[in-house]
């Protein structure tokens, strides 16, 4: 596990201007494995969710580089971004956004229709991984029909089924009880070991310190120390 494949060199994030500039991120410096299950944690306002978002090419930064794949992210343009994500990224949102007129396995399937599969075969794709998440029988439920721990689920599923090499998750188990996300991280970490995708998590819920190769701790837009 000494691949970088993410590399991110002093990334400073600025949102606003002048007086009302507020600084999100103060120099980042950060390489992450291939094939590494990462946590950040923090607390809240730290700038985790900022930096996952630049390192999944949403964001870009103020200063600084993030190469992602061997790819400038915050340096490309859009239209290759879109391209880039769709292939290689697969990001779980913490406000799920599910699309509210499709079912649970359509929703899962949208990453694999983006990238060319047809209807069938994303479905059929879709229906096996909501078994493996939890919710075999909820296939055709619509998002208005699902708890939030369910639709947390069909969020994961979603972010895992194109088998993006690099997995982003803000709070994966935030809406989940212990035992649904336990299970949600044993799966999770055997996807790093099986297929060497890379998972970087951003979490407050201490219950799944234990999954992580490593955990980087953040304050006031730094790392402060990476712990094995």
């Amino acid at each position: 596990m000494n691949e970088i494949i993410i590399n991110c060199d002093d990334i400073t994030k600025v949102y606003g201007k002048k007086e009302n500039a507020v600084t999100a991120l103060r120099g980042i410096d950060l390489q992450i494995y291939k094939g590494e299950l990462f946590m950040l944690v923090g607390p809240s306002g730290c700038g985790k969710t900022t930096l996952i978002s630049i390192i999944a090419g949403i964001l870009d930064p103020s200063a600084g580089t993030c190469e992602v794949l061997s790819k400038d992210v915050g340096k490309a343009r859009q239209s290759e971004l879109v391209n880039f994500r769709a292939k290689n990224i697969g990001f779980v949102f913490q406000a799920f956004n599910l699309l509210p007129a499709l079912t649970a396995a359509e929703n899962v399937a949208v990453p694999l229709l983006i990238n060319g599969f047809s209807l069938k075969h994303s479905v059929d794709k879709a229906a096996i991984l909501l078994d493996k998440v939890g919710l075999k029988g909820r296939e055709k439920a619509l998002p208005s029909q699902l708890s939030g721990g369910q639709q947390q689920r069909v969020a994961i599923a979603r972010a895992l089924i194109h088998e993006p090499k690099i997995i982003v998750c803000d709070e994966p188990t935030s809406s989940l009880d212990h035992v649904s996300g336990q299970k949600i991280m044993e799966l999770m970490q055997e996807l790093c070991r099986e297929k060497g995708n890379t998972m970087i998590i951003v979490t407050h819920d201490n219950r799944i310190f234990k999954y992580a190769d490593r955990i980087g701790k953040m304050d006031d837009g730094r790392i402060v120390s990476i712990e094995s």
